[in-house]
């Protein structure tokens, strides 16, 4: 009898796993289907009155790794067009040499933006907080064009609106090799958003 019950025990935590696993993969294939849906449906940019570029990886010799290179290009184009302020957002990770919004200002600057229309957030970690961080150097403005890599673009303009902003957008590209991985880990972002923003942590 007891054999039995153990028996029955156990197929019901393994029927219990099973479930929670097919529903992760469906959490997962539903988020990532919304995330292709949502970068593909990007709003052309309207106007605005500062433009927030969103930090990535530095180079071992302190320059900017080619995915934000690509970023800051799409910045620089915005900036011919019309000379917007530019805050550039980013700390320095335990594997980059200096901050990633050090490296982006360099950038911009030889290249022709002016040192006084750009404001540098070094001490975020995070998408939010490249946000939260970012408002502190443009008081008052709610207009904004975010510029980060397509992928990543959605979440950064949703989180954007989340702090009360109208933000519009400019996606660069990535890599194609780093295609499925950045959008994987992207998928597992919006997931944590979405507990975060509706399940009360205490």
């Amino acid at each position: 009898m007891a054999k039995r019950a153990r028996s029955g025990c156990f197929g019901l935590i393994m029927k219990l796993i099973t479930t929670l696993i097919l529903l992760g993969a469906l959490a997962f294939a539903v988020l990532f289907g919304l995330l292709i849906f949502r970068e593909n449906t990007i709003p052309r940019p309207g106007p605005a009155d500062a433009m927030i570029v969103l930090g990535a990886q530095v180079n071992p010799d302190g320059t900017p790794s080619v995915q934000l290179e690509w970023r800051l290009s799409a910045a620089l184009d915005v900036y011919k067009l019309k000379r917007t302020p530019i805050v550039v957002t980013g700390a320095q990770g335990v594997d980059e040499p200096r901050t990633e919004a050090s490296a982006m200002k360099e950038w911009l600057t030889v290249r022709g933006v002016l040192p006084q229309d750009i404001r540098m957030d070094e001490t975020s970690m995070n998408t939010r907080e490249n946000i939260e961080n970012a408002m502190r150097y443009m008081p008052g403005v709610k207009d904004v064009l975010i510029v980060t890599s397509d992928y990543h673009l959605p979440r950064a303009m949703q989180v954007a609106r989340d702090q009360g902003l109208n933000p519009s957008g400019i996606g660069s590209p990535i890599k194609q090799e780093y295609w499925w991985k950045n959008h994987f880990r992207e998928t597992l972002a919006w997931g944590k958003y979405y507990l975060q923003k509706f399940i009360p942590v205490p």
